[in-house]
Protein backbone atom coordinates (compact mmCIF):
# COMPACT_ATOMS: atom_id res chain seq x y z
CA UNK A 1 0.00 0.00 0.00
CA UNK A 2 2.77 2.43 0.91
CA UNK A 3 4.36 1.83 -2.51
CA UNK A 4 1.17 2.85 -4.32
CA UNK A 5 0.91 5.96 -2.15
CA UNK A 6 4.50 6.88 -3.01
CA UNK A 7 3.88 6.53 -6.75
CA UNK A 8 0.70 8.62 -6.48
CA UNK A 9 2.57 11.40 -4.66
CA UNK A 10 5.29 11.45 -7.34
CA UNK A 11 2.80 11.82 -10.20
CA UNK A 12 0.61 14.36 -8.41
CA UNK A 13 3.52 16.57 -7.35
CA UNK A 14 5.35 16.50 -10.70
CA UNK A 15 2.45 16.85 -13.11
CA UNK A 16 0.27 18.84 -10.73
CA UNK A 17 3.05 21.36 -10.21
CA UNK A 18 3.61 21.57 -13.95
CA UNK A 19 -0.06 22.28 -14.64
CA UNK A 20 -0.38 24.77 -11.78
CA UNK A 21 2.64 26.62 -13.16
CA UNK A 22 0.78 27.05 -16.44
CA UNK A 23 2.19 24.14 -18.39
CA UNK A 24 0.13 22.48 -21.10
CA UNK A 25 -0.30 18.81 -20.30
CA UNK A 26 -1.53 18.06 -23.82
CA UNK A 27 2.00 18.31 -25.25
CA UNK A 28 3.33 15.80 -22.72
CA UNK A 29 0.41 13.39 -23.13
CA UNK A 30 0.64 13.48 -26.90
CA UNK A 31 4.37 12.76 -26.98
CA UNK A 32 4.58 10.41 -23.97
CA UNK A 33 3.40 7.18 -25.70
CA UNK A 34 6.00 7.47 -28.48
CA UNK A 35 8.76 8.46 -26.08
CA UNK A 36 7.81 5.54 -23.82
CA UNK A 37 8.09 3.15 -26.76
CA UNK A 38 11.63 4.36 -27.45
CA UNK A 39 12.88 4.80 -23.88
CA UNK A 40 10.98 1.97 -22.20
CA UNK A 41 11.55 -0.40 -25.11
CA UNK A 42 15.27 0.32 -25.24
CA UNK A 43 15.55 -0.04 -21.45
CA UNK A 44 13.69 -3.37 -21.55
CA UNK A 45 15.90 -4.60 -24.39
CA UNK A 46 19.08 -3.59 -22.55
CA UNK A 47 17.78 -5.30 -19.40
CA UNK A 48 17.13 -8.56 -21.27
CA UNK A 49 20.50 -8.29 -23.01
CA UNK A 50 22.37 -7.85 -19.72
CA UNK A 51 20.66 -10.71 -17.82
CA UNK A 52 19.84 -14.36 -18.39
CA UNK A 53 16.24 -15.54 -18.39
CA UNK A 54 16.34 -16.74 -14.78
CA UNK A 55 17.49 -13.29 -13.63
CA UNK A 56 14.82 -11.60 -15.75
CA UNK A 57 12.08 -13.73 -14.20
CA UNK A 58 13.44 -13.22 -10.69
CA UNK A 59 13.63 -9.45 -11.14
CA UNK A 60 10.07 -9.23 -12.44
CA UNK A 61 8.94 -11.30 -9.46
CA UNK A 62 10.94 -9.20 -6.99
CA UNK A 63 9.27 -6.00 -8.20
CA UNK A 64 6.26 -7.20 -6.19
CA UNK A 65 8.34 -6.65 -3.03
CA UNK A 66 7.98 -2.90 -3.59
CA UNK A 67 4.28 -3.26 -2.75
CA UNK A 68 4.27 -6.35 -0.49
CA UNK A 69 7.21 -5.43 1.72
CA UNK A 70 9.26 -7.94 3.70
CA UNK A 71 8.29 -11.59 3.54
CA UNK A 72 8.97 -12.33 7.21
CA UNK A 73 6.68 -10.79 9.83
CA UNK A 74 7.08 -10.57 13.63
CA UNK A 75 5.07 -13.79 14.08
CA UNK A 76 7.48 -15.59 11.77
CA UNK A 77 10.48 -14.60 13.88
CA UNK A 78 8.68 -15.89 16.97
CA UNK A 79 7.83 -19.14 15.18
CA UNK A 80 11.43 -19.53 14.02
CA UNK A 81 12.68 -19.24 17.60
CA UNK A 82 10.11 -21.82 18.71
CA UNK A 83 11.12 -24.17 15.91
CA UNK A 84 14.81 -23.89 16.76
CA UNK A 85 14.00 -24.40 20.43
CA UNK A 86 12.18 -27.64 19.66
CA UNK A 87 14.98 -28.96 17.49
CA UNK A 88 17.80 -28.02 19.88
CA UNK A 89 15.91 -29.36 22.89
CA UNK A 90 15.24 -32.66 21.13
CA UNK A 91 18.82 -32.93 19.83
CA UNK A 92 20.19 -32.58 23.36
CA UNK A 93 17.71 -35.06 24.83
CA UNK A 94 17.57 -37.63 22.02
CA UNK A 95 19.98 -37.12 19.10
CA UNK A 96 18.61 -40.11 17.19
CA UNK A 97 15.04 -38.77 17.30
CA UNK A 98 16.25 -35.32 16.18
CA UNK A 99 18.05 -36.86 13.23
CA UNK A 100 14.74 -38.02 11.77
CA UNK A 101 13.51 -34.41 11.59
CA UNK A 102 16.81 -33.11 10.21
CA UNK A 103 17.11 -35.73 7.47
CA UNK A 104 13.48 -35.50 6.33
CA UNK A 105 12.14 -32.01 7.16
CA UNK A 106 9.36 -32.36 4.57
CA UNK A 107 7.76 -35.13 6.67
CA UNK A 108 8.79 -33.75 10.07
CA UNK A 109 6.02 -33.05 12.56
CA UNK A 110 8.12 -30.27 14.08
CA UNK A 111 8.67 -28.46 10.79
CA UNK A 112 5.05 -29.14 9.89
CA UNK A 113 3.88 -26.97 12.77
CA UNK A 114 5.55 -23.98 11.09
CA UNK A 115 4.44 -24.20 7.42
CA UNK A 116 5.73 -20.77 6.33
CA UNK A 117 9.23 -21.68 7.49
CA UNK A 118 8.98 -25.24 6.18
CA UNK A 119 8.21 -23.90 2.70
CA UNK A 120 11.34 -21.71 2.68
CA UNK A 121 14.00 -23.93 1.15
CA UNK A 122 16.90 -21.69 2.18
CA UNK A 123 15.88 -21.57 5.85
CA UNK A 124 15.24 -25.31 6.09
CA UNK A 125 18.52 -26.13 4.35
CA UNK A 126 20.44 -23.81 6.66
CA UNK A 127 18.93 -25.36 9.78
CA UNK A 128 19.29 -28.97 8.70
CA UNK A 129 22.81 -28.67 7.28
CA UNK A 130 24.13 -26.96 10.40
CA UNK A 131 22.50 -29.39 12.82
CA UNK A 132 23.65 -32.33 10.69
CA UNK A 133 27.21 -31.03 10.86
CA UNK A 134 26.92 -30.75 14.65
CA UNK A 135 25.72 -34.38 14.88
CA UNK A 136 28.82 -35.45 12.90
CA UNK A 137 31.08 -33.79 15.50
CA UNK A 138 31.92 -30.95 13.11
CA UNK A 139 31.12 -28.67 15.99
CA UNK A 140 33.88 -26.07 16.19
CA UNK A 141 31.67 -22.98 16.71
CA UNK A 142 34.13 -20.61 15.05
CA UNK A 143 34.55 -22.73 11.92
CA UNK A 144 30.81 -23.30 11.60
CA UNK A 145 30.12 -19.59 12.09
CA UNK A 146 32.62 -18.73 9.36
CA UNK A 147 31.04 -21.24 6.96
CA UNK A 148 27.55 -19.95 7.71
CA UNK A 149 28.66 -16.34 7.27
CA UNK A 150 30.06 -17.10 3.82
CA UNK A 151 26.92 -18.99 2.87
CA UNK A 152 24.68 -16.13 4.00
CA UNK A 153 26.82 -13.60 2.14
CA UNK A 154 26.56 -15.66 -1.05
CA UNK A 155 22.78 -15.99 -0.66
CA UNK A 156 22.40 -12.27 -0.03
CA UNK A 157 24.56 -11.40 -3.04
CA UNK A 158 22.37 -13.61 -5.22
CA UNK A 159 19.16 -12.14 -3.78
CA UNK A 160 20.38 -8.58 -4.43
CA UNK A 161 20.85 -9.22 -8.16
CA UNK A 162 17.33 -7.94 -8.92
CA UNK A 163 18.08 -4.66 -7.18
CA UNK A 164 21.36 -4.25 -9.05
CA UNK A 165 19.66 -5.05 -12.37
CA UNK A 166 16.94 -2.44 -11.77
CA UNK A 167 19.52 0.13 -10.70
CA UNK A 168 21.48 -0.47 -13.90
CA UNK A 169 18.32 0.23 -15.90
CA UNK A 170 17.70 3.38 -13.87
CA UNK A 171 21.28 4.57 -14.49
CA UNK A 172 20.85 4.20 -18.24
CA UNK A 173 17.41 5.75 -18.64
CA UNK A 174 18.48 9.43 -18.63
CA UNK A 175 20.85 8.68 -21.51
CA UNK A 176 18.10 6.84 -23.36
CA UNK A 177 15.90 9.89 -22.80
CA UNK A 178 18.56 12.01 -24.50
CA UNK A 179 18.59 9.55 -27.41
CA UNK A 180 14.82 9.94 -27.79
CA UNK A 181 15.16 13.73 -27.54
CA UNK A 182 17.87 13.81 -30.23
CA UNK A 183 15.65 11.78 -32.54
CA UNK A 184 12.89 14.32 -31.89
CA UNK A 185 15.25 17.15 -32.79
CA UNK A 186 16.22 15.34 -35.99
CA UNK A 187 12.54 15.04 -36.84
CA UNK A 188 12.07 18.75 -36.10
CA UNK A 189 15.02 19.76 -38.29
CA UNK A 190 13.38 17.88 -41.14
CA UNK A 191 10.42 20.25 -40.82
CA UNK A 192 12.39 23.47 -40.45
CA UNK A 193 10.24 25.16 -43.07
CA UNK A 194 7.16 24.96 -40.81
CA UNK A 195 5.83 28.06 -38.98
CA UNK A 196 7.18 28.81 -35.47
CA UNK A 197 4.10 27.58 -33.61
CA UNK A 198 4.44 24.13 -35.21
CA UNK A 199 8.20 24.01 -34.68
CA UNK A 200 7.67 25.01 -31.04
CA UNK A 201 5.32 22.08 -30.51
CA UNK A 202 7.75 19.68 -32.19
CA UNK A 203 10.67 20.90 -30.06
CA UNK A 204 8.50 20.56 -26.94
CA UNK A 205 7.66 17.00 -27.93
CA UNK A 206 11.34 16.24 -28.42
CA UNK A 207 12.18 17.55 -24.95
CA UNK A 208 9.56 15.23 -23.47
CA UNK A 209 12.04 12.42 -24.22
CA UNK A 210 14.66 13.92 -21.91
CA UNK A 211 12.00 14.53 -19.28
CA UNK A 212 10.64 10.97 -19.47
CA UNK A 213 14.09 9.41 -19.21
CA UNK A 214 15.05 11.41 -16.12
CA UNK A 215 11.59 11.13 -14.54
CA UNK A 216 11.39 7.35 -14.93
CA UNK A 217 14.98 6.85 -13.75
CA UNK A 218 14.85 8.92 -10.58
CA UNK A 219 11.12 8.88 -9.89
CA UNK A 220 10.27 5.21 -10.51
CA UNK A 221 12.93 2.67 -11.47
CA UNK A 222 15.62 3.96 -9.08
CA UNK A 223 13.28 3.97 -6.05
CA UNK A 224 12.03 0.52 -7.07
CA UNK A 225 15.63 -0.75 -7.00
CA UNK A 226 16.25 0.85 -3.60
CA UNK A 227 13.05 -0.65 -2.15
CA UNK A 228 13.84 -4.14 -3.43
CA UNK A 229 17.30 -3.89 -1.87
CA UNK A 230 15.87 -2.74 1.47
CA UNK A 231 13.33 -5.59 1.56
CA UNK A 232 15.93 -8.22 0.61
CA UNK A 233 18.31 -6.99 3.30
CA UNK A 234 15.51 -6.96 5.87
CA UNK A 235 14.51 -10.53 5.02
CA UNK A 236 18.16 -11.58 5.30
CA UNK A 237 17.95 -10.99 9.07
CA UNK A 238 15.68 -14.05 9.26
CA UNK A 239 18.45 -16.35 8.09
CA UNK A 240 21.07 -14.55 10.16
CA UNK A 241 18.94 -15.34 13.20
CA UNK A 242 19.28 -19.05 12.41
CA UNK A 243 23.06 -18.68 12.41
CA UNK A 244 23.11 -16.90 15.77
CA UNK A 245 20.97 -19.53 17.50
CA UNK A 246 22.74 -22.57 16.05
CA UNK A 247 26.21 -21.19 16.75
CA UNK A 248 25.12 -20.53 20.34
CA UNK A 249 24.02 -24.15 20.47
CA UNK A 250 27.48 -25.27 19.34
CA UNK A 251 28.89 -23.33 22.28
CA UNK A 252 26.94 -25.81 24.46
CA UNK A 253 24.55 -23.24 25.86
CA UNK A 254 21.19 -24.49 27.17
CA UNK A 255 18.27 -24.22 24.71
CA UNK A 256 16.71 -21.25 26.54
CA UNK A 257 19.97 -19.30 26.35
CA UNK A 258 20.38 -20.10 22.65
CA UNK A 259 16.89 -18.79 21.96
CA UNK A 260 17.49 -15.65 24.01
CA UNK A 261 20.65 -15.00 21.99
CA UNK A 262 18.48 -15.23 18.87
CA UNK A 263 15.81 -12.96 20.32
CA UNK A 264 18.39 -10.30 21.17
CA UNK A 265 19.73 -10.45 17.59
CA UNK A 266 16.28 -10.05 16.03
CA UNK A 267 15.64 -6.62 14.44
CA UNK A 268 13.88 -4.43 17.00
CA UNK A 269 10.56 -4.03 15.22
CA UNK A 270 10.39 -7.79 14.59
CA UNK A 271 11.62 -8.86 18.02
CA UNK A 272 9.11 -10.66 20.25
CA UNK A 273 9.04 -9.47 23.83
CA UNK A 274 10.64 -11.68 26.46
CA UNK A 275 7.29 -12.51 28.03
CA UNK A 276 5.59 -13.24 24.68
CA UNK A 277 8.39 -15.59 23.68
CA UNK A 278 8.34 -17.30 27.07
CA UNK A 279 4.62 -17.90 26.68
CA UNK A 280 5.16 -19.35 23.19
CA UNK A 281 7.93 -21.63 24.46
CA UNK A 282 5.75 -22.84 27.32
CA UNK A 283 3.11 -23.77 24.76
CA UNK A 284 5.77 -25.68 22.79
CA UNK A 285 6.82 -27.58 25.91
CA UNK A 286 3.20 -28.31 26.75
CA UNK A 287 2.51 -29.70 23.26
CA UNK A 288 5.66 -31.83 23.42
CA UNK A 289 4.62 -33.28 26.74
Amino acid sequence: MIGIIGIAIIFVMVFGGYVLHGGKLEIVLEAAPWEMIMIGGAAAGAFVLANDMAAVKRTLKDIGKVFKGAKWKPADYRDLLCLLFELIRLAKANPVAAEEHIEAPETSAIFGRYPRIAHDHEAVELICDTMRAASMNYDDPHQVEEVLEKQLEANLHHALHSSHALQSVADGMPALGIVAAVLGVIKTMGSIDQPPEILGGMIGSALVGTFMGVFMAYGLVGPFAAKVKAVVEEDAHFHKLIREVLVANLHRHPPNICIEVGRQNTPHRMRPSFSALEEALRAVKSDAA
